[in-house]
C-alpha cells in the first residue's frame, strides 16, 4: 500500500527543513555575512540566463557576486566551484562535530579561506526557511535545485532574490543535475559539468575495485526500530536512489511497481508483504550494529532472502556518511565513495 511520506520516513533524508523534517538544528549569528568571490573562468557573458522551474521562470539577470542557498546542499556548488555563499543551511542530521557544517562542506570552506571569522551565515532552518535571515545576506540569487520548495516558499524567496527551484519532484534533483542547474545559475554550467565528469570518472575507479556491486538489484530503506511493522521505501525520483543508481546498481522491480506513478520520494509497505521485496539483491537501510541482526530476528523481515542471506548495506544512521549520501552534492559523492561503496561490496558478496 503507498501512502504519502511520514514525519518518520524523512529523518534521514534532511535534517534541515522543519515541514520535513525531525532532527533539529540550532541557530547561529553572523553579522557580517561572508562576500562571495568570484573565482576566474566567470560566466559573466553568459547573462541574463533563464531557468524554468516547478513553479516557474527564475531569470537571473547578471552574474551574482552574492550567493544564497537554502535547504540541503545546494551551497555544496558554488563552494566547488570556488565561490563562498553569504549564507546557507545549518547541517544538523550527521553533524558529528556540532558546527553546523558538515566535514566535506568544511573542507571546501577551508580551501577558499572561509572559516573562523569569515564562515558564512549559518541559517536556521528547524521552524522552516527564515527569510528575514536571508534576506539579511543581501543575495543577488539564492540557490535551491535540491530542495522541498512550496510555491509559497518560492514565491517569498523570489522577493528576496532570484530564487532556483527544483525542475520536477521535490527532494527530487540527483547531485549530478544540482550541480548543472546551481553551476548554470551562478554563469558556470561548463566548469559545473567537469566537476561532475571528474567525480564520474572517480565512481568508475571505485567500481573497477568492487567488482560484486555492479548489475546487483537494490531496495533503498527505512525501518523504524520502534515500529517494525512498516518498512520505508525510497521510490526511484529520490536522489539517494539515484546516486546508487550511479554507482552501478539497478533498483528492483518490485520497488518501481511498489513506487508506481507516485510523485512522492518515499513510500510505506507493509512488513506482512515483506516478501515482496523478494527480487532485490542488495537491501540498503539505516541503522546501527544491531541492525542486521534485528532484522533477521524479524519473523516478517527475515522473509526477504536479501534480510535472511545477509546482503544488507547498513547505513549509521545520525553519521556523516548517512548525510553525505541521503542528499548527494558534488562535495559529499566522492568524500563519501569509497566507505559507501564497502557497505555494499560487503553486502552484494553474500548474494551468491
Amino acid at each position: 500500500m503507498r501512502t504519502a511520506p511520514s514525519r518518520r520516513a524523512l529523518r534521514p533524508l534532511v535534517a534541515l527543513t522543519a515541514a520535513s523534517l525531525l532532527l533539529a538544528a540550532c541557530s547561529t549569528a553572523d553579522p557580517e555575512p561572508a562576500a562571495t568571490d568570484p573565482a576566474a573562468g566567470s560566466g559573466s557573458d553568459t547573462f541574463p540566463v533563464t531557468l524554468e522551474n516547478t513553479f516557474g521562470e527564475t531569470t537571473i539577470e547578471a552574474e551574482p557576486t552574492r550567493v544564497a542557498t537554502v535547504n540541503w546542499g545546494n551551497h555544496d556548488v558554488p563552494i566547488a566551484l570556488g565561490i563562498v555563499p553569504v549564507g546557507f543551511a545549518k547541517a544538523s542530521y550527521g553533524d558529528d562535530d556540532a558546527d553546523g557544517v558538515l566535514p566535506w562542506t568544511y573542507e571546501g570552506l577551508e580551501a577558499l579561506d572561509a572559516t573562523g571569522d569569515a564562515l558564512p551565515v549559518l541559517f536556521d532552518e528547524t521552524a522552516g526557511i527564515p527569510f528575514e535571515a536571508v534576506n539579511n545576506t543581501e543575495p543577488d540569487v539564492v540557490l535551491a535545485a535540491y530542495s522541498g520548495l512550496t510555491e509559497e516558499d518560492w514565491t517569498t524567496l523570489s522577493q528576496i532574490a532570484p530564487t532556483v527551484s527544483y525542475p520536477e519532484a521535490a527532494w527530487g534533483t540527483n547531485w549530478k543535475d544540482m550541480a548543472l542547474i546551481d553551476g548554470r545559475a551562478l554563469g558556470r554550467e561548463a566548469e559545473a559539468q567537469e566537476l561532475v565528469d571528474d567525480v564520474l570518472a572517480q565512481v568508475d575507479a571505485a567500481l573497477a575495485e568492487r567488482p560484486d556491486v555492479e548489475g546487483k538489484t537494490f531496495a533503498y530503506t527505512y525501518l523504524d526500530p520502534s515500529d517494525p511493522s512498516t518498512i520505508g521505501v525510497y521510490t526511484p525520483l529520490d536522489a539517494r536512489v539515484q546516486l546508487v543508481e550511479d554507482l552501478g546498481m539497478t533498483v528492483a522491480p518490485s520497488v518501481v511497481e511498489l513506487a508506481g506513478d507516485t510523485d512522492q520520494f518515499f513510500v510505506d509497505l507493509s512488513a506482512e508483504q515483506a516478501d515482496a521485496l523478494s527480487d532485490v539483491d542488495v537491501l540498503i537501510t539505516y541503522g546501527d550494529e544491531s541492525t542486521l541482526a534485528a532484522m533477521q530476528a524479524d519473523p516478517l523481515l527475515s522473509k526477504i532472502p536479501a534480510v535472511a542471506r545477509g546482503s544488507v548495506a547498513v547505513v549509521p544512521d545520525g553519521a556523516p556518511l548517512a548525510s553525505a549520501t541521503s542528499g548527494p552534492t558534488i562535495l559529499s559523492v566522492p568524500w563519501a565513495l569509497d566507505a559507501y561503496l564497502d557497505l555494499f561490496q560487503a553486502a552484494a558478496e553474500n548474494v551468491g
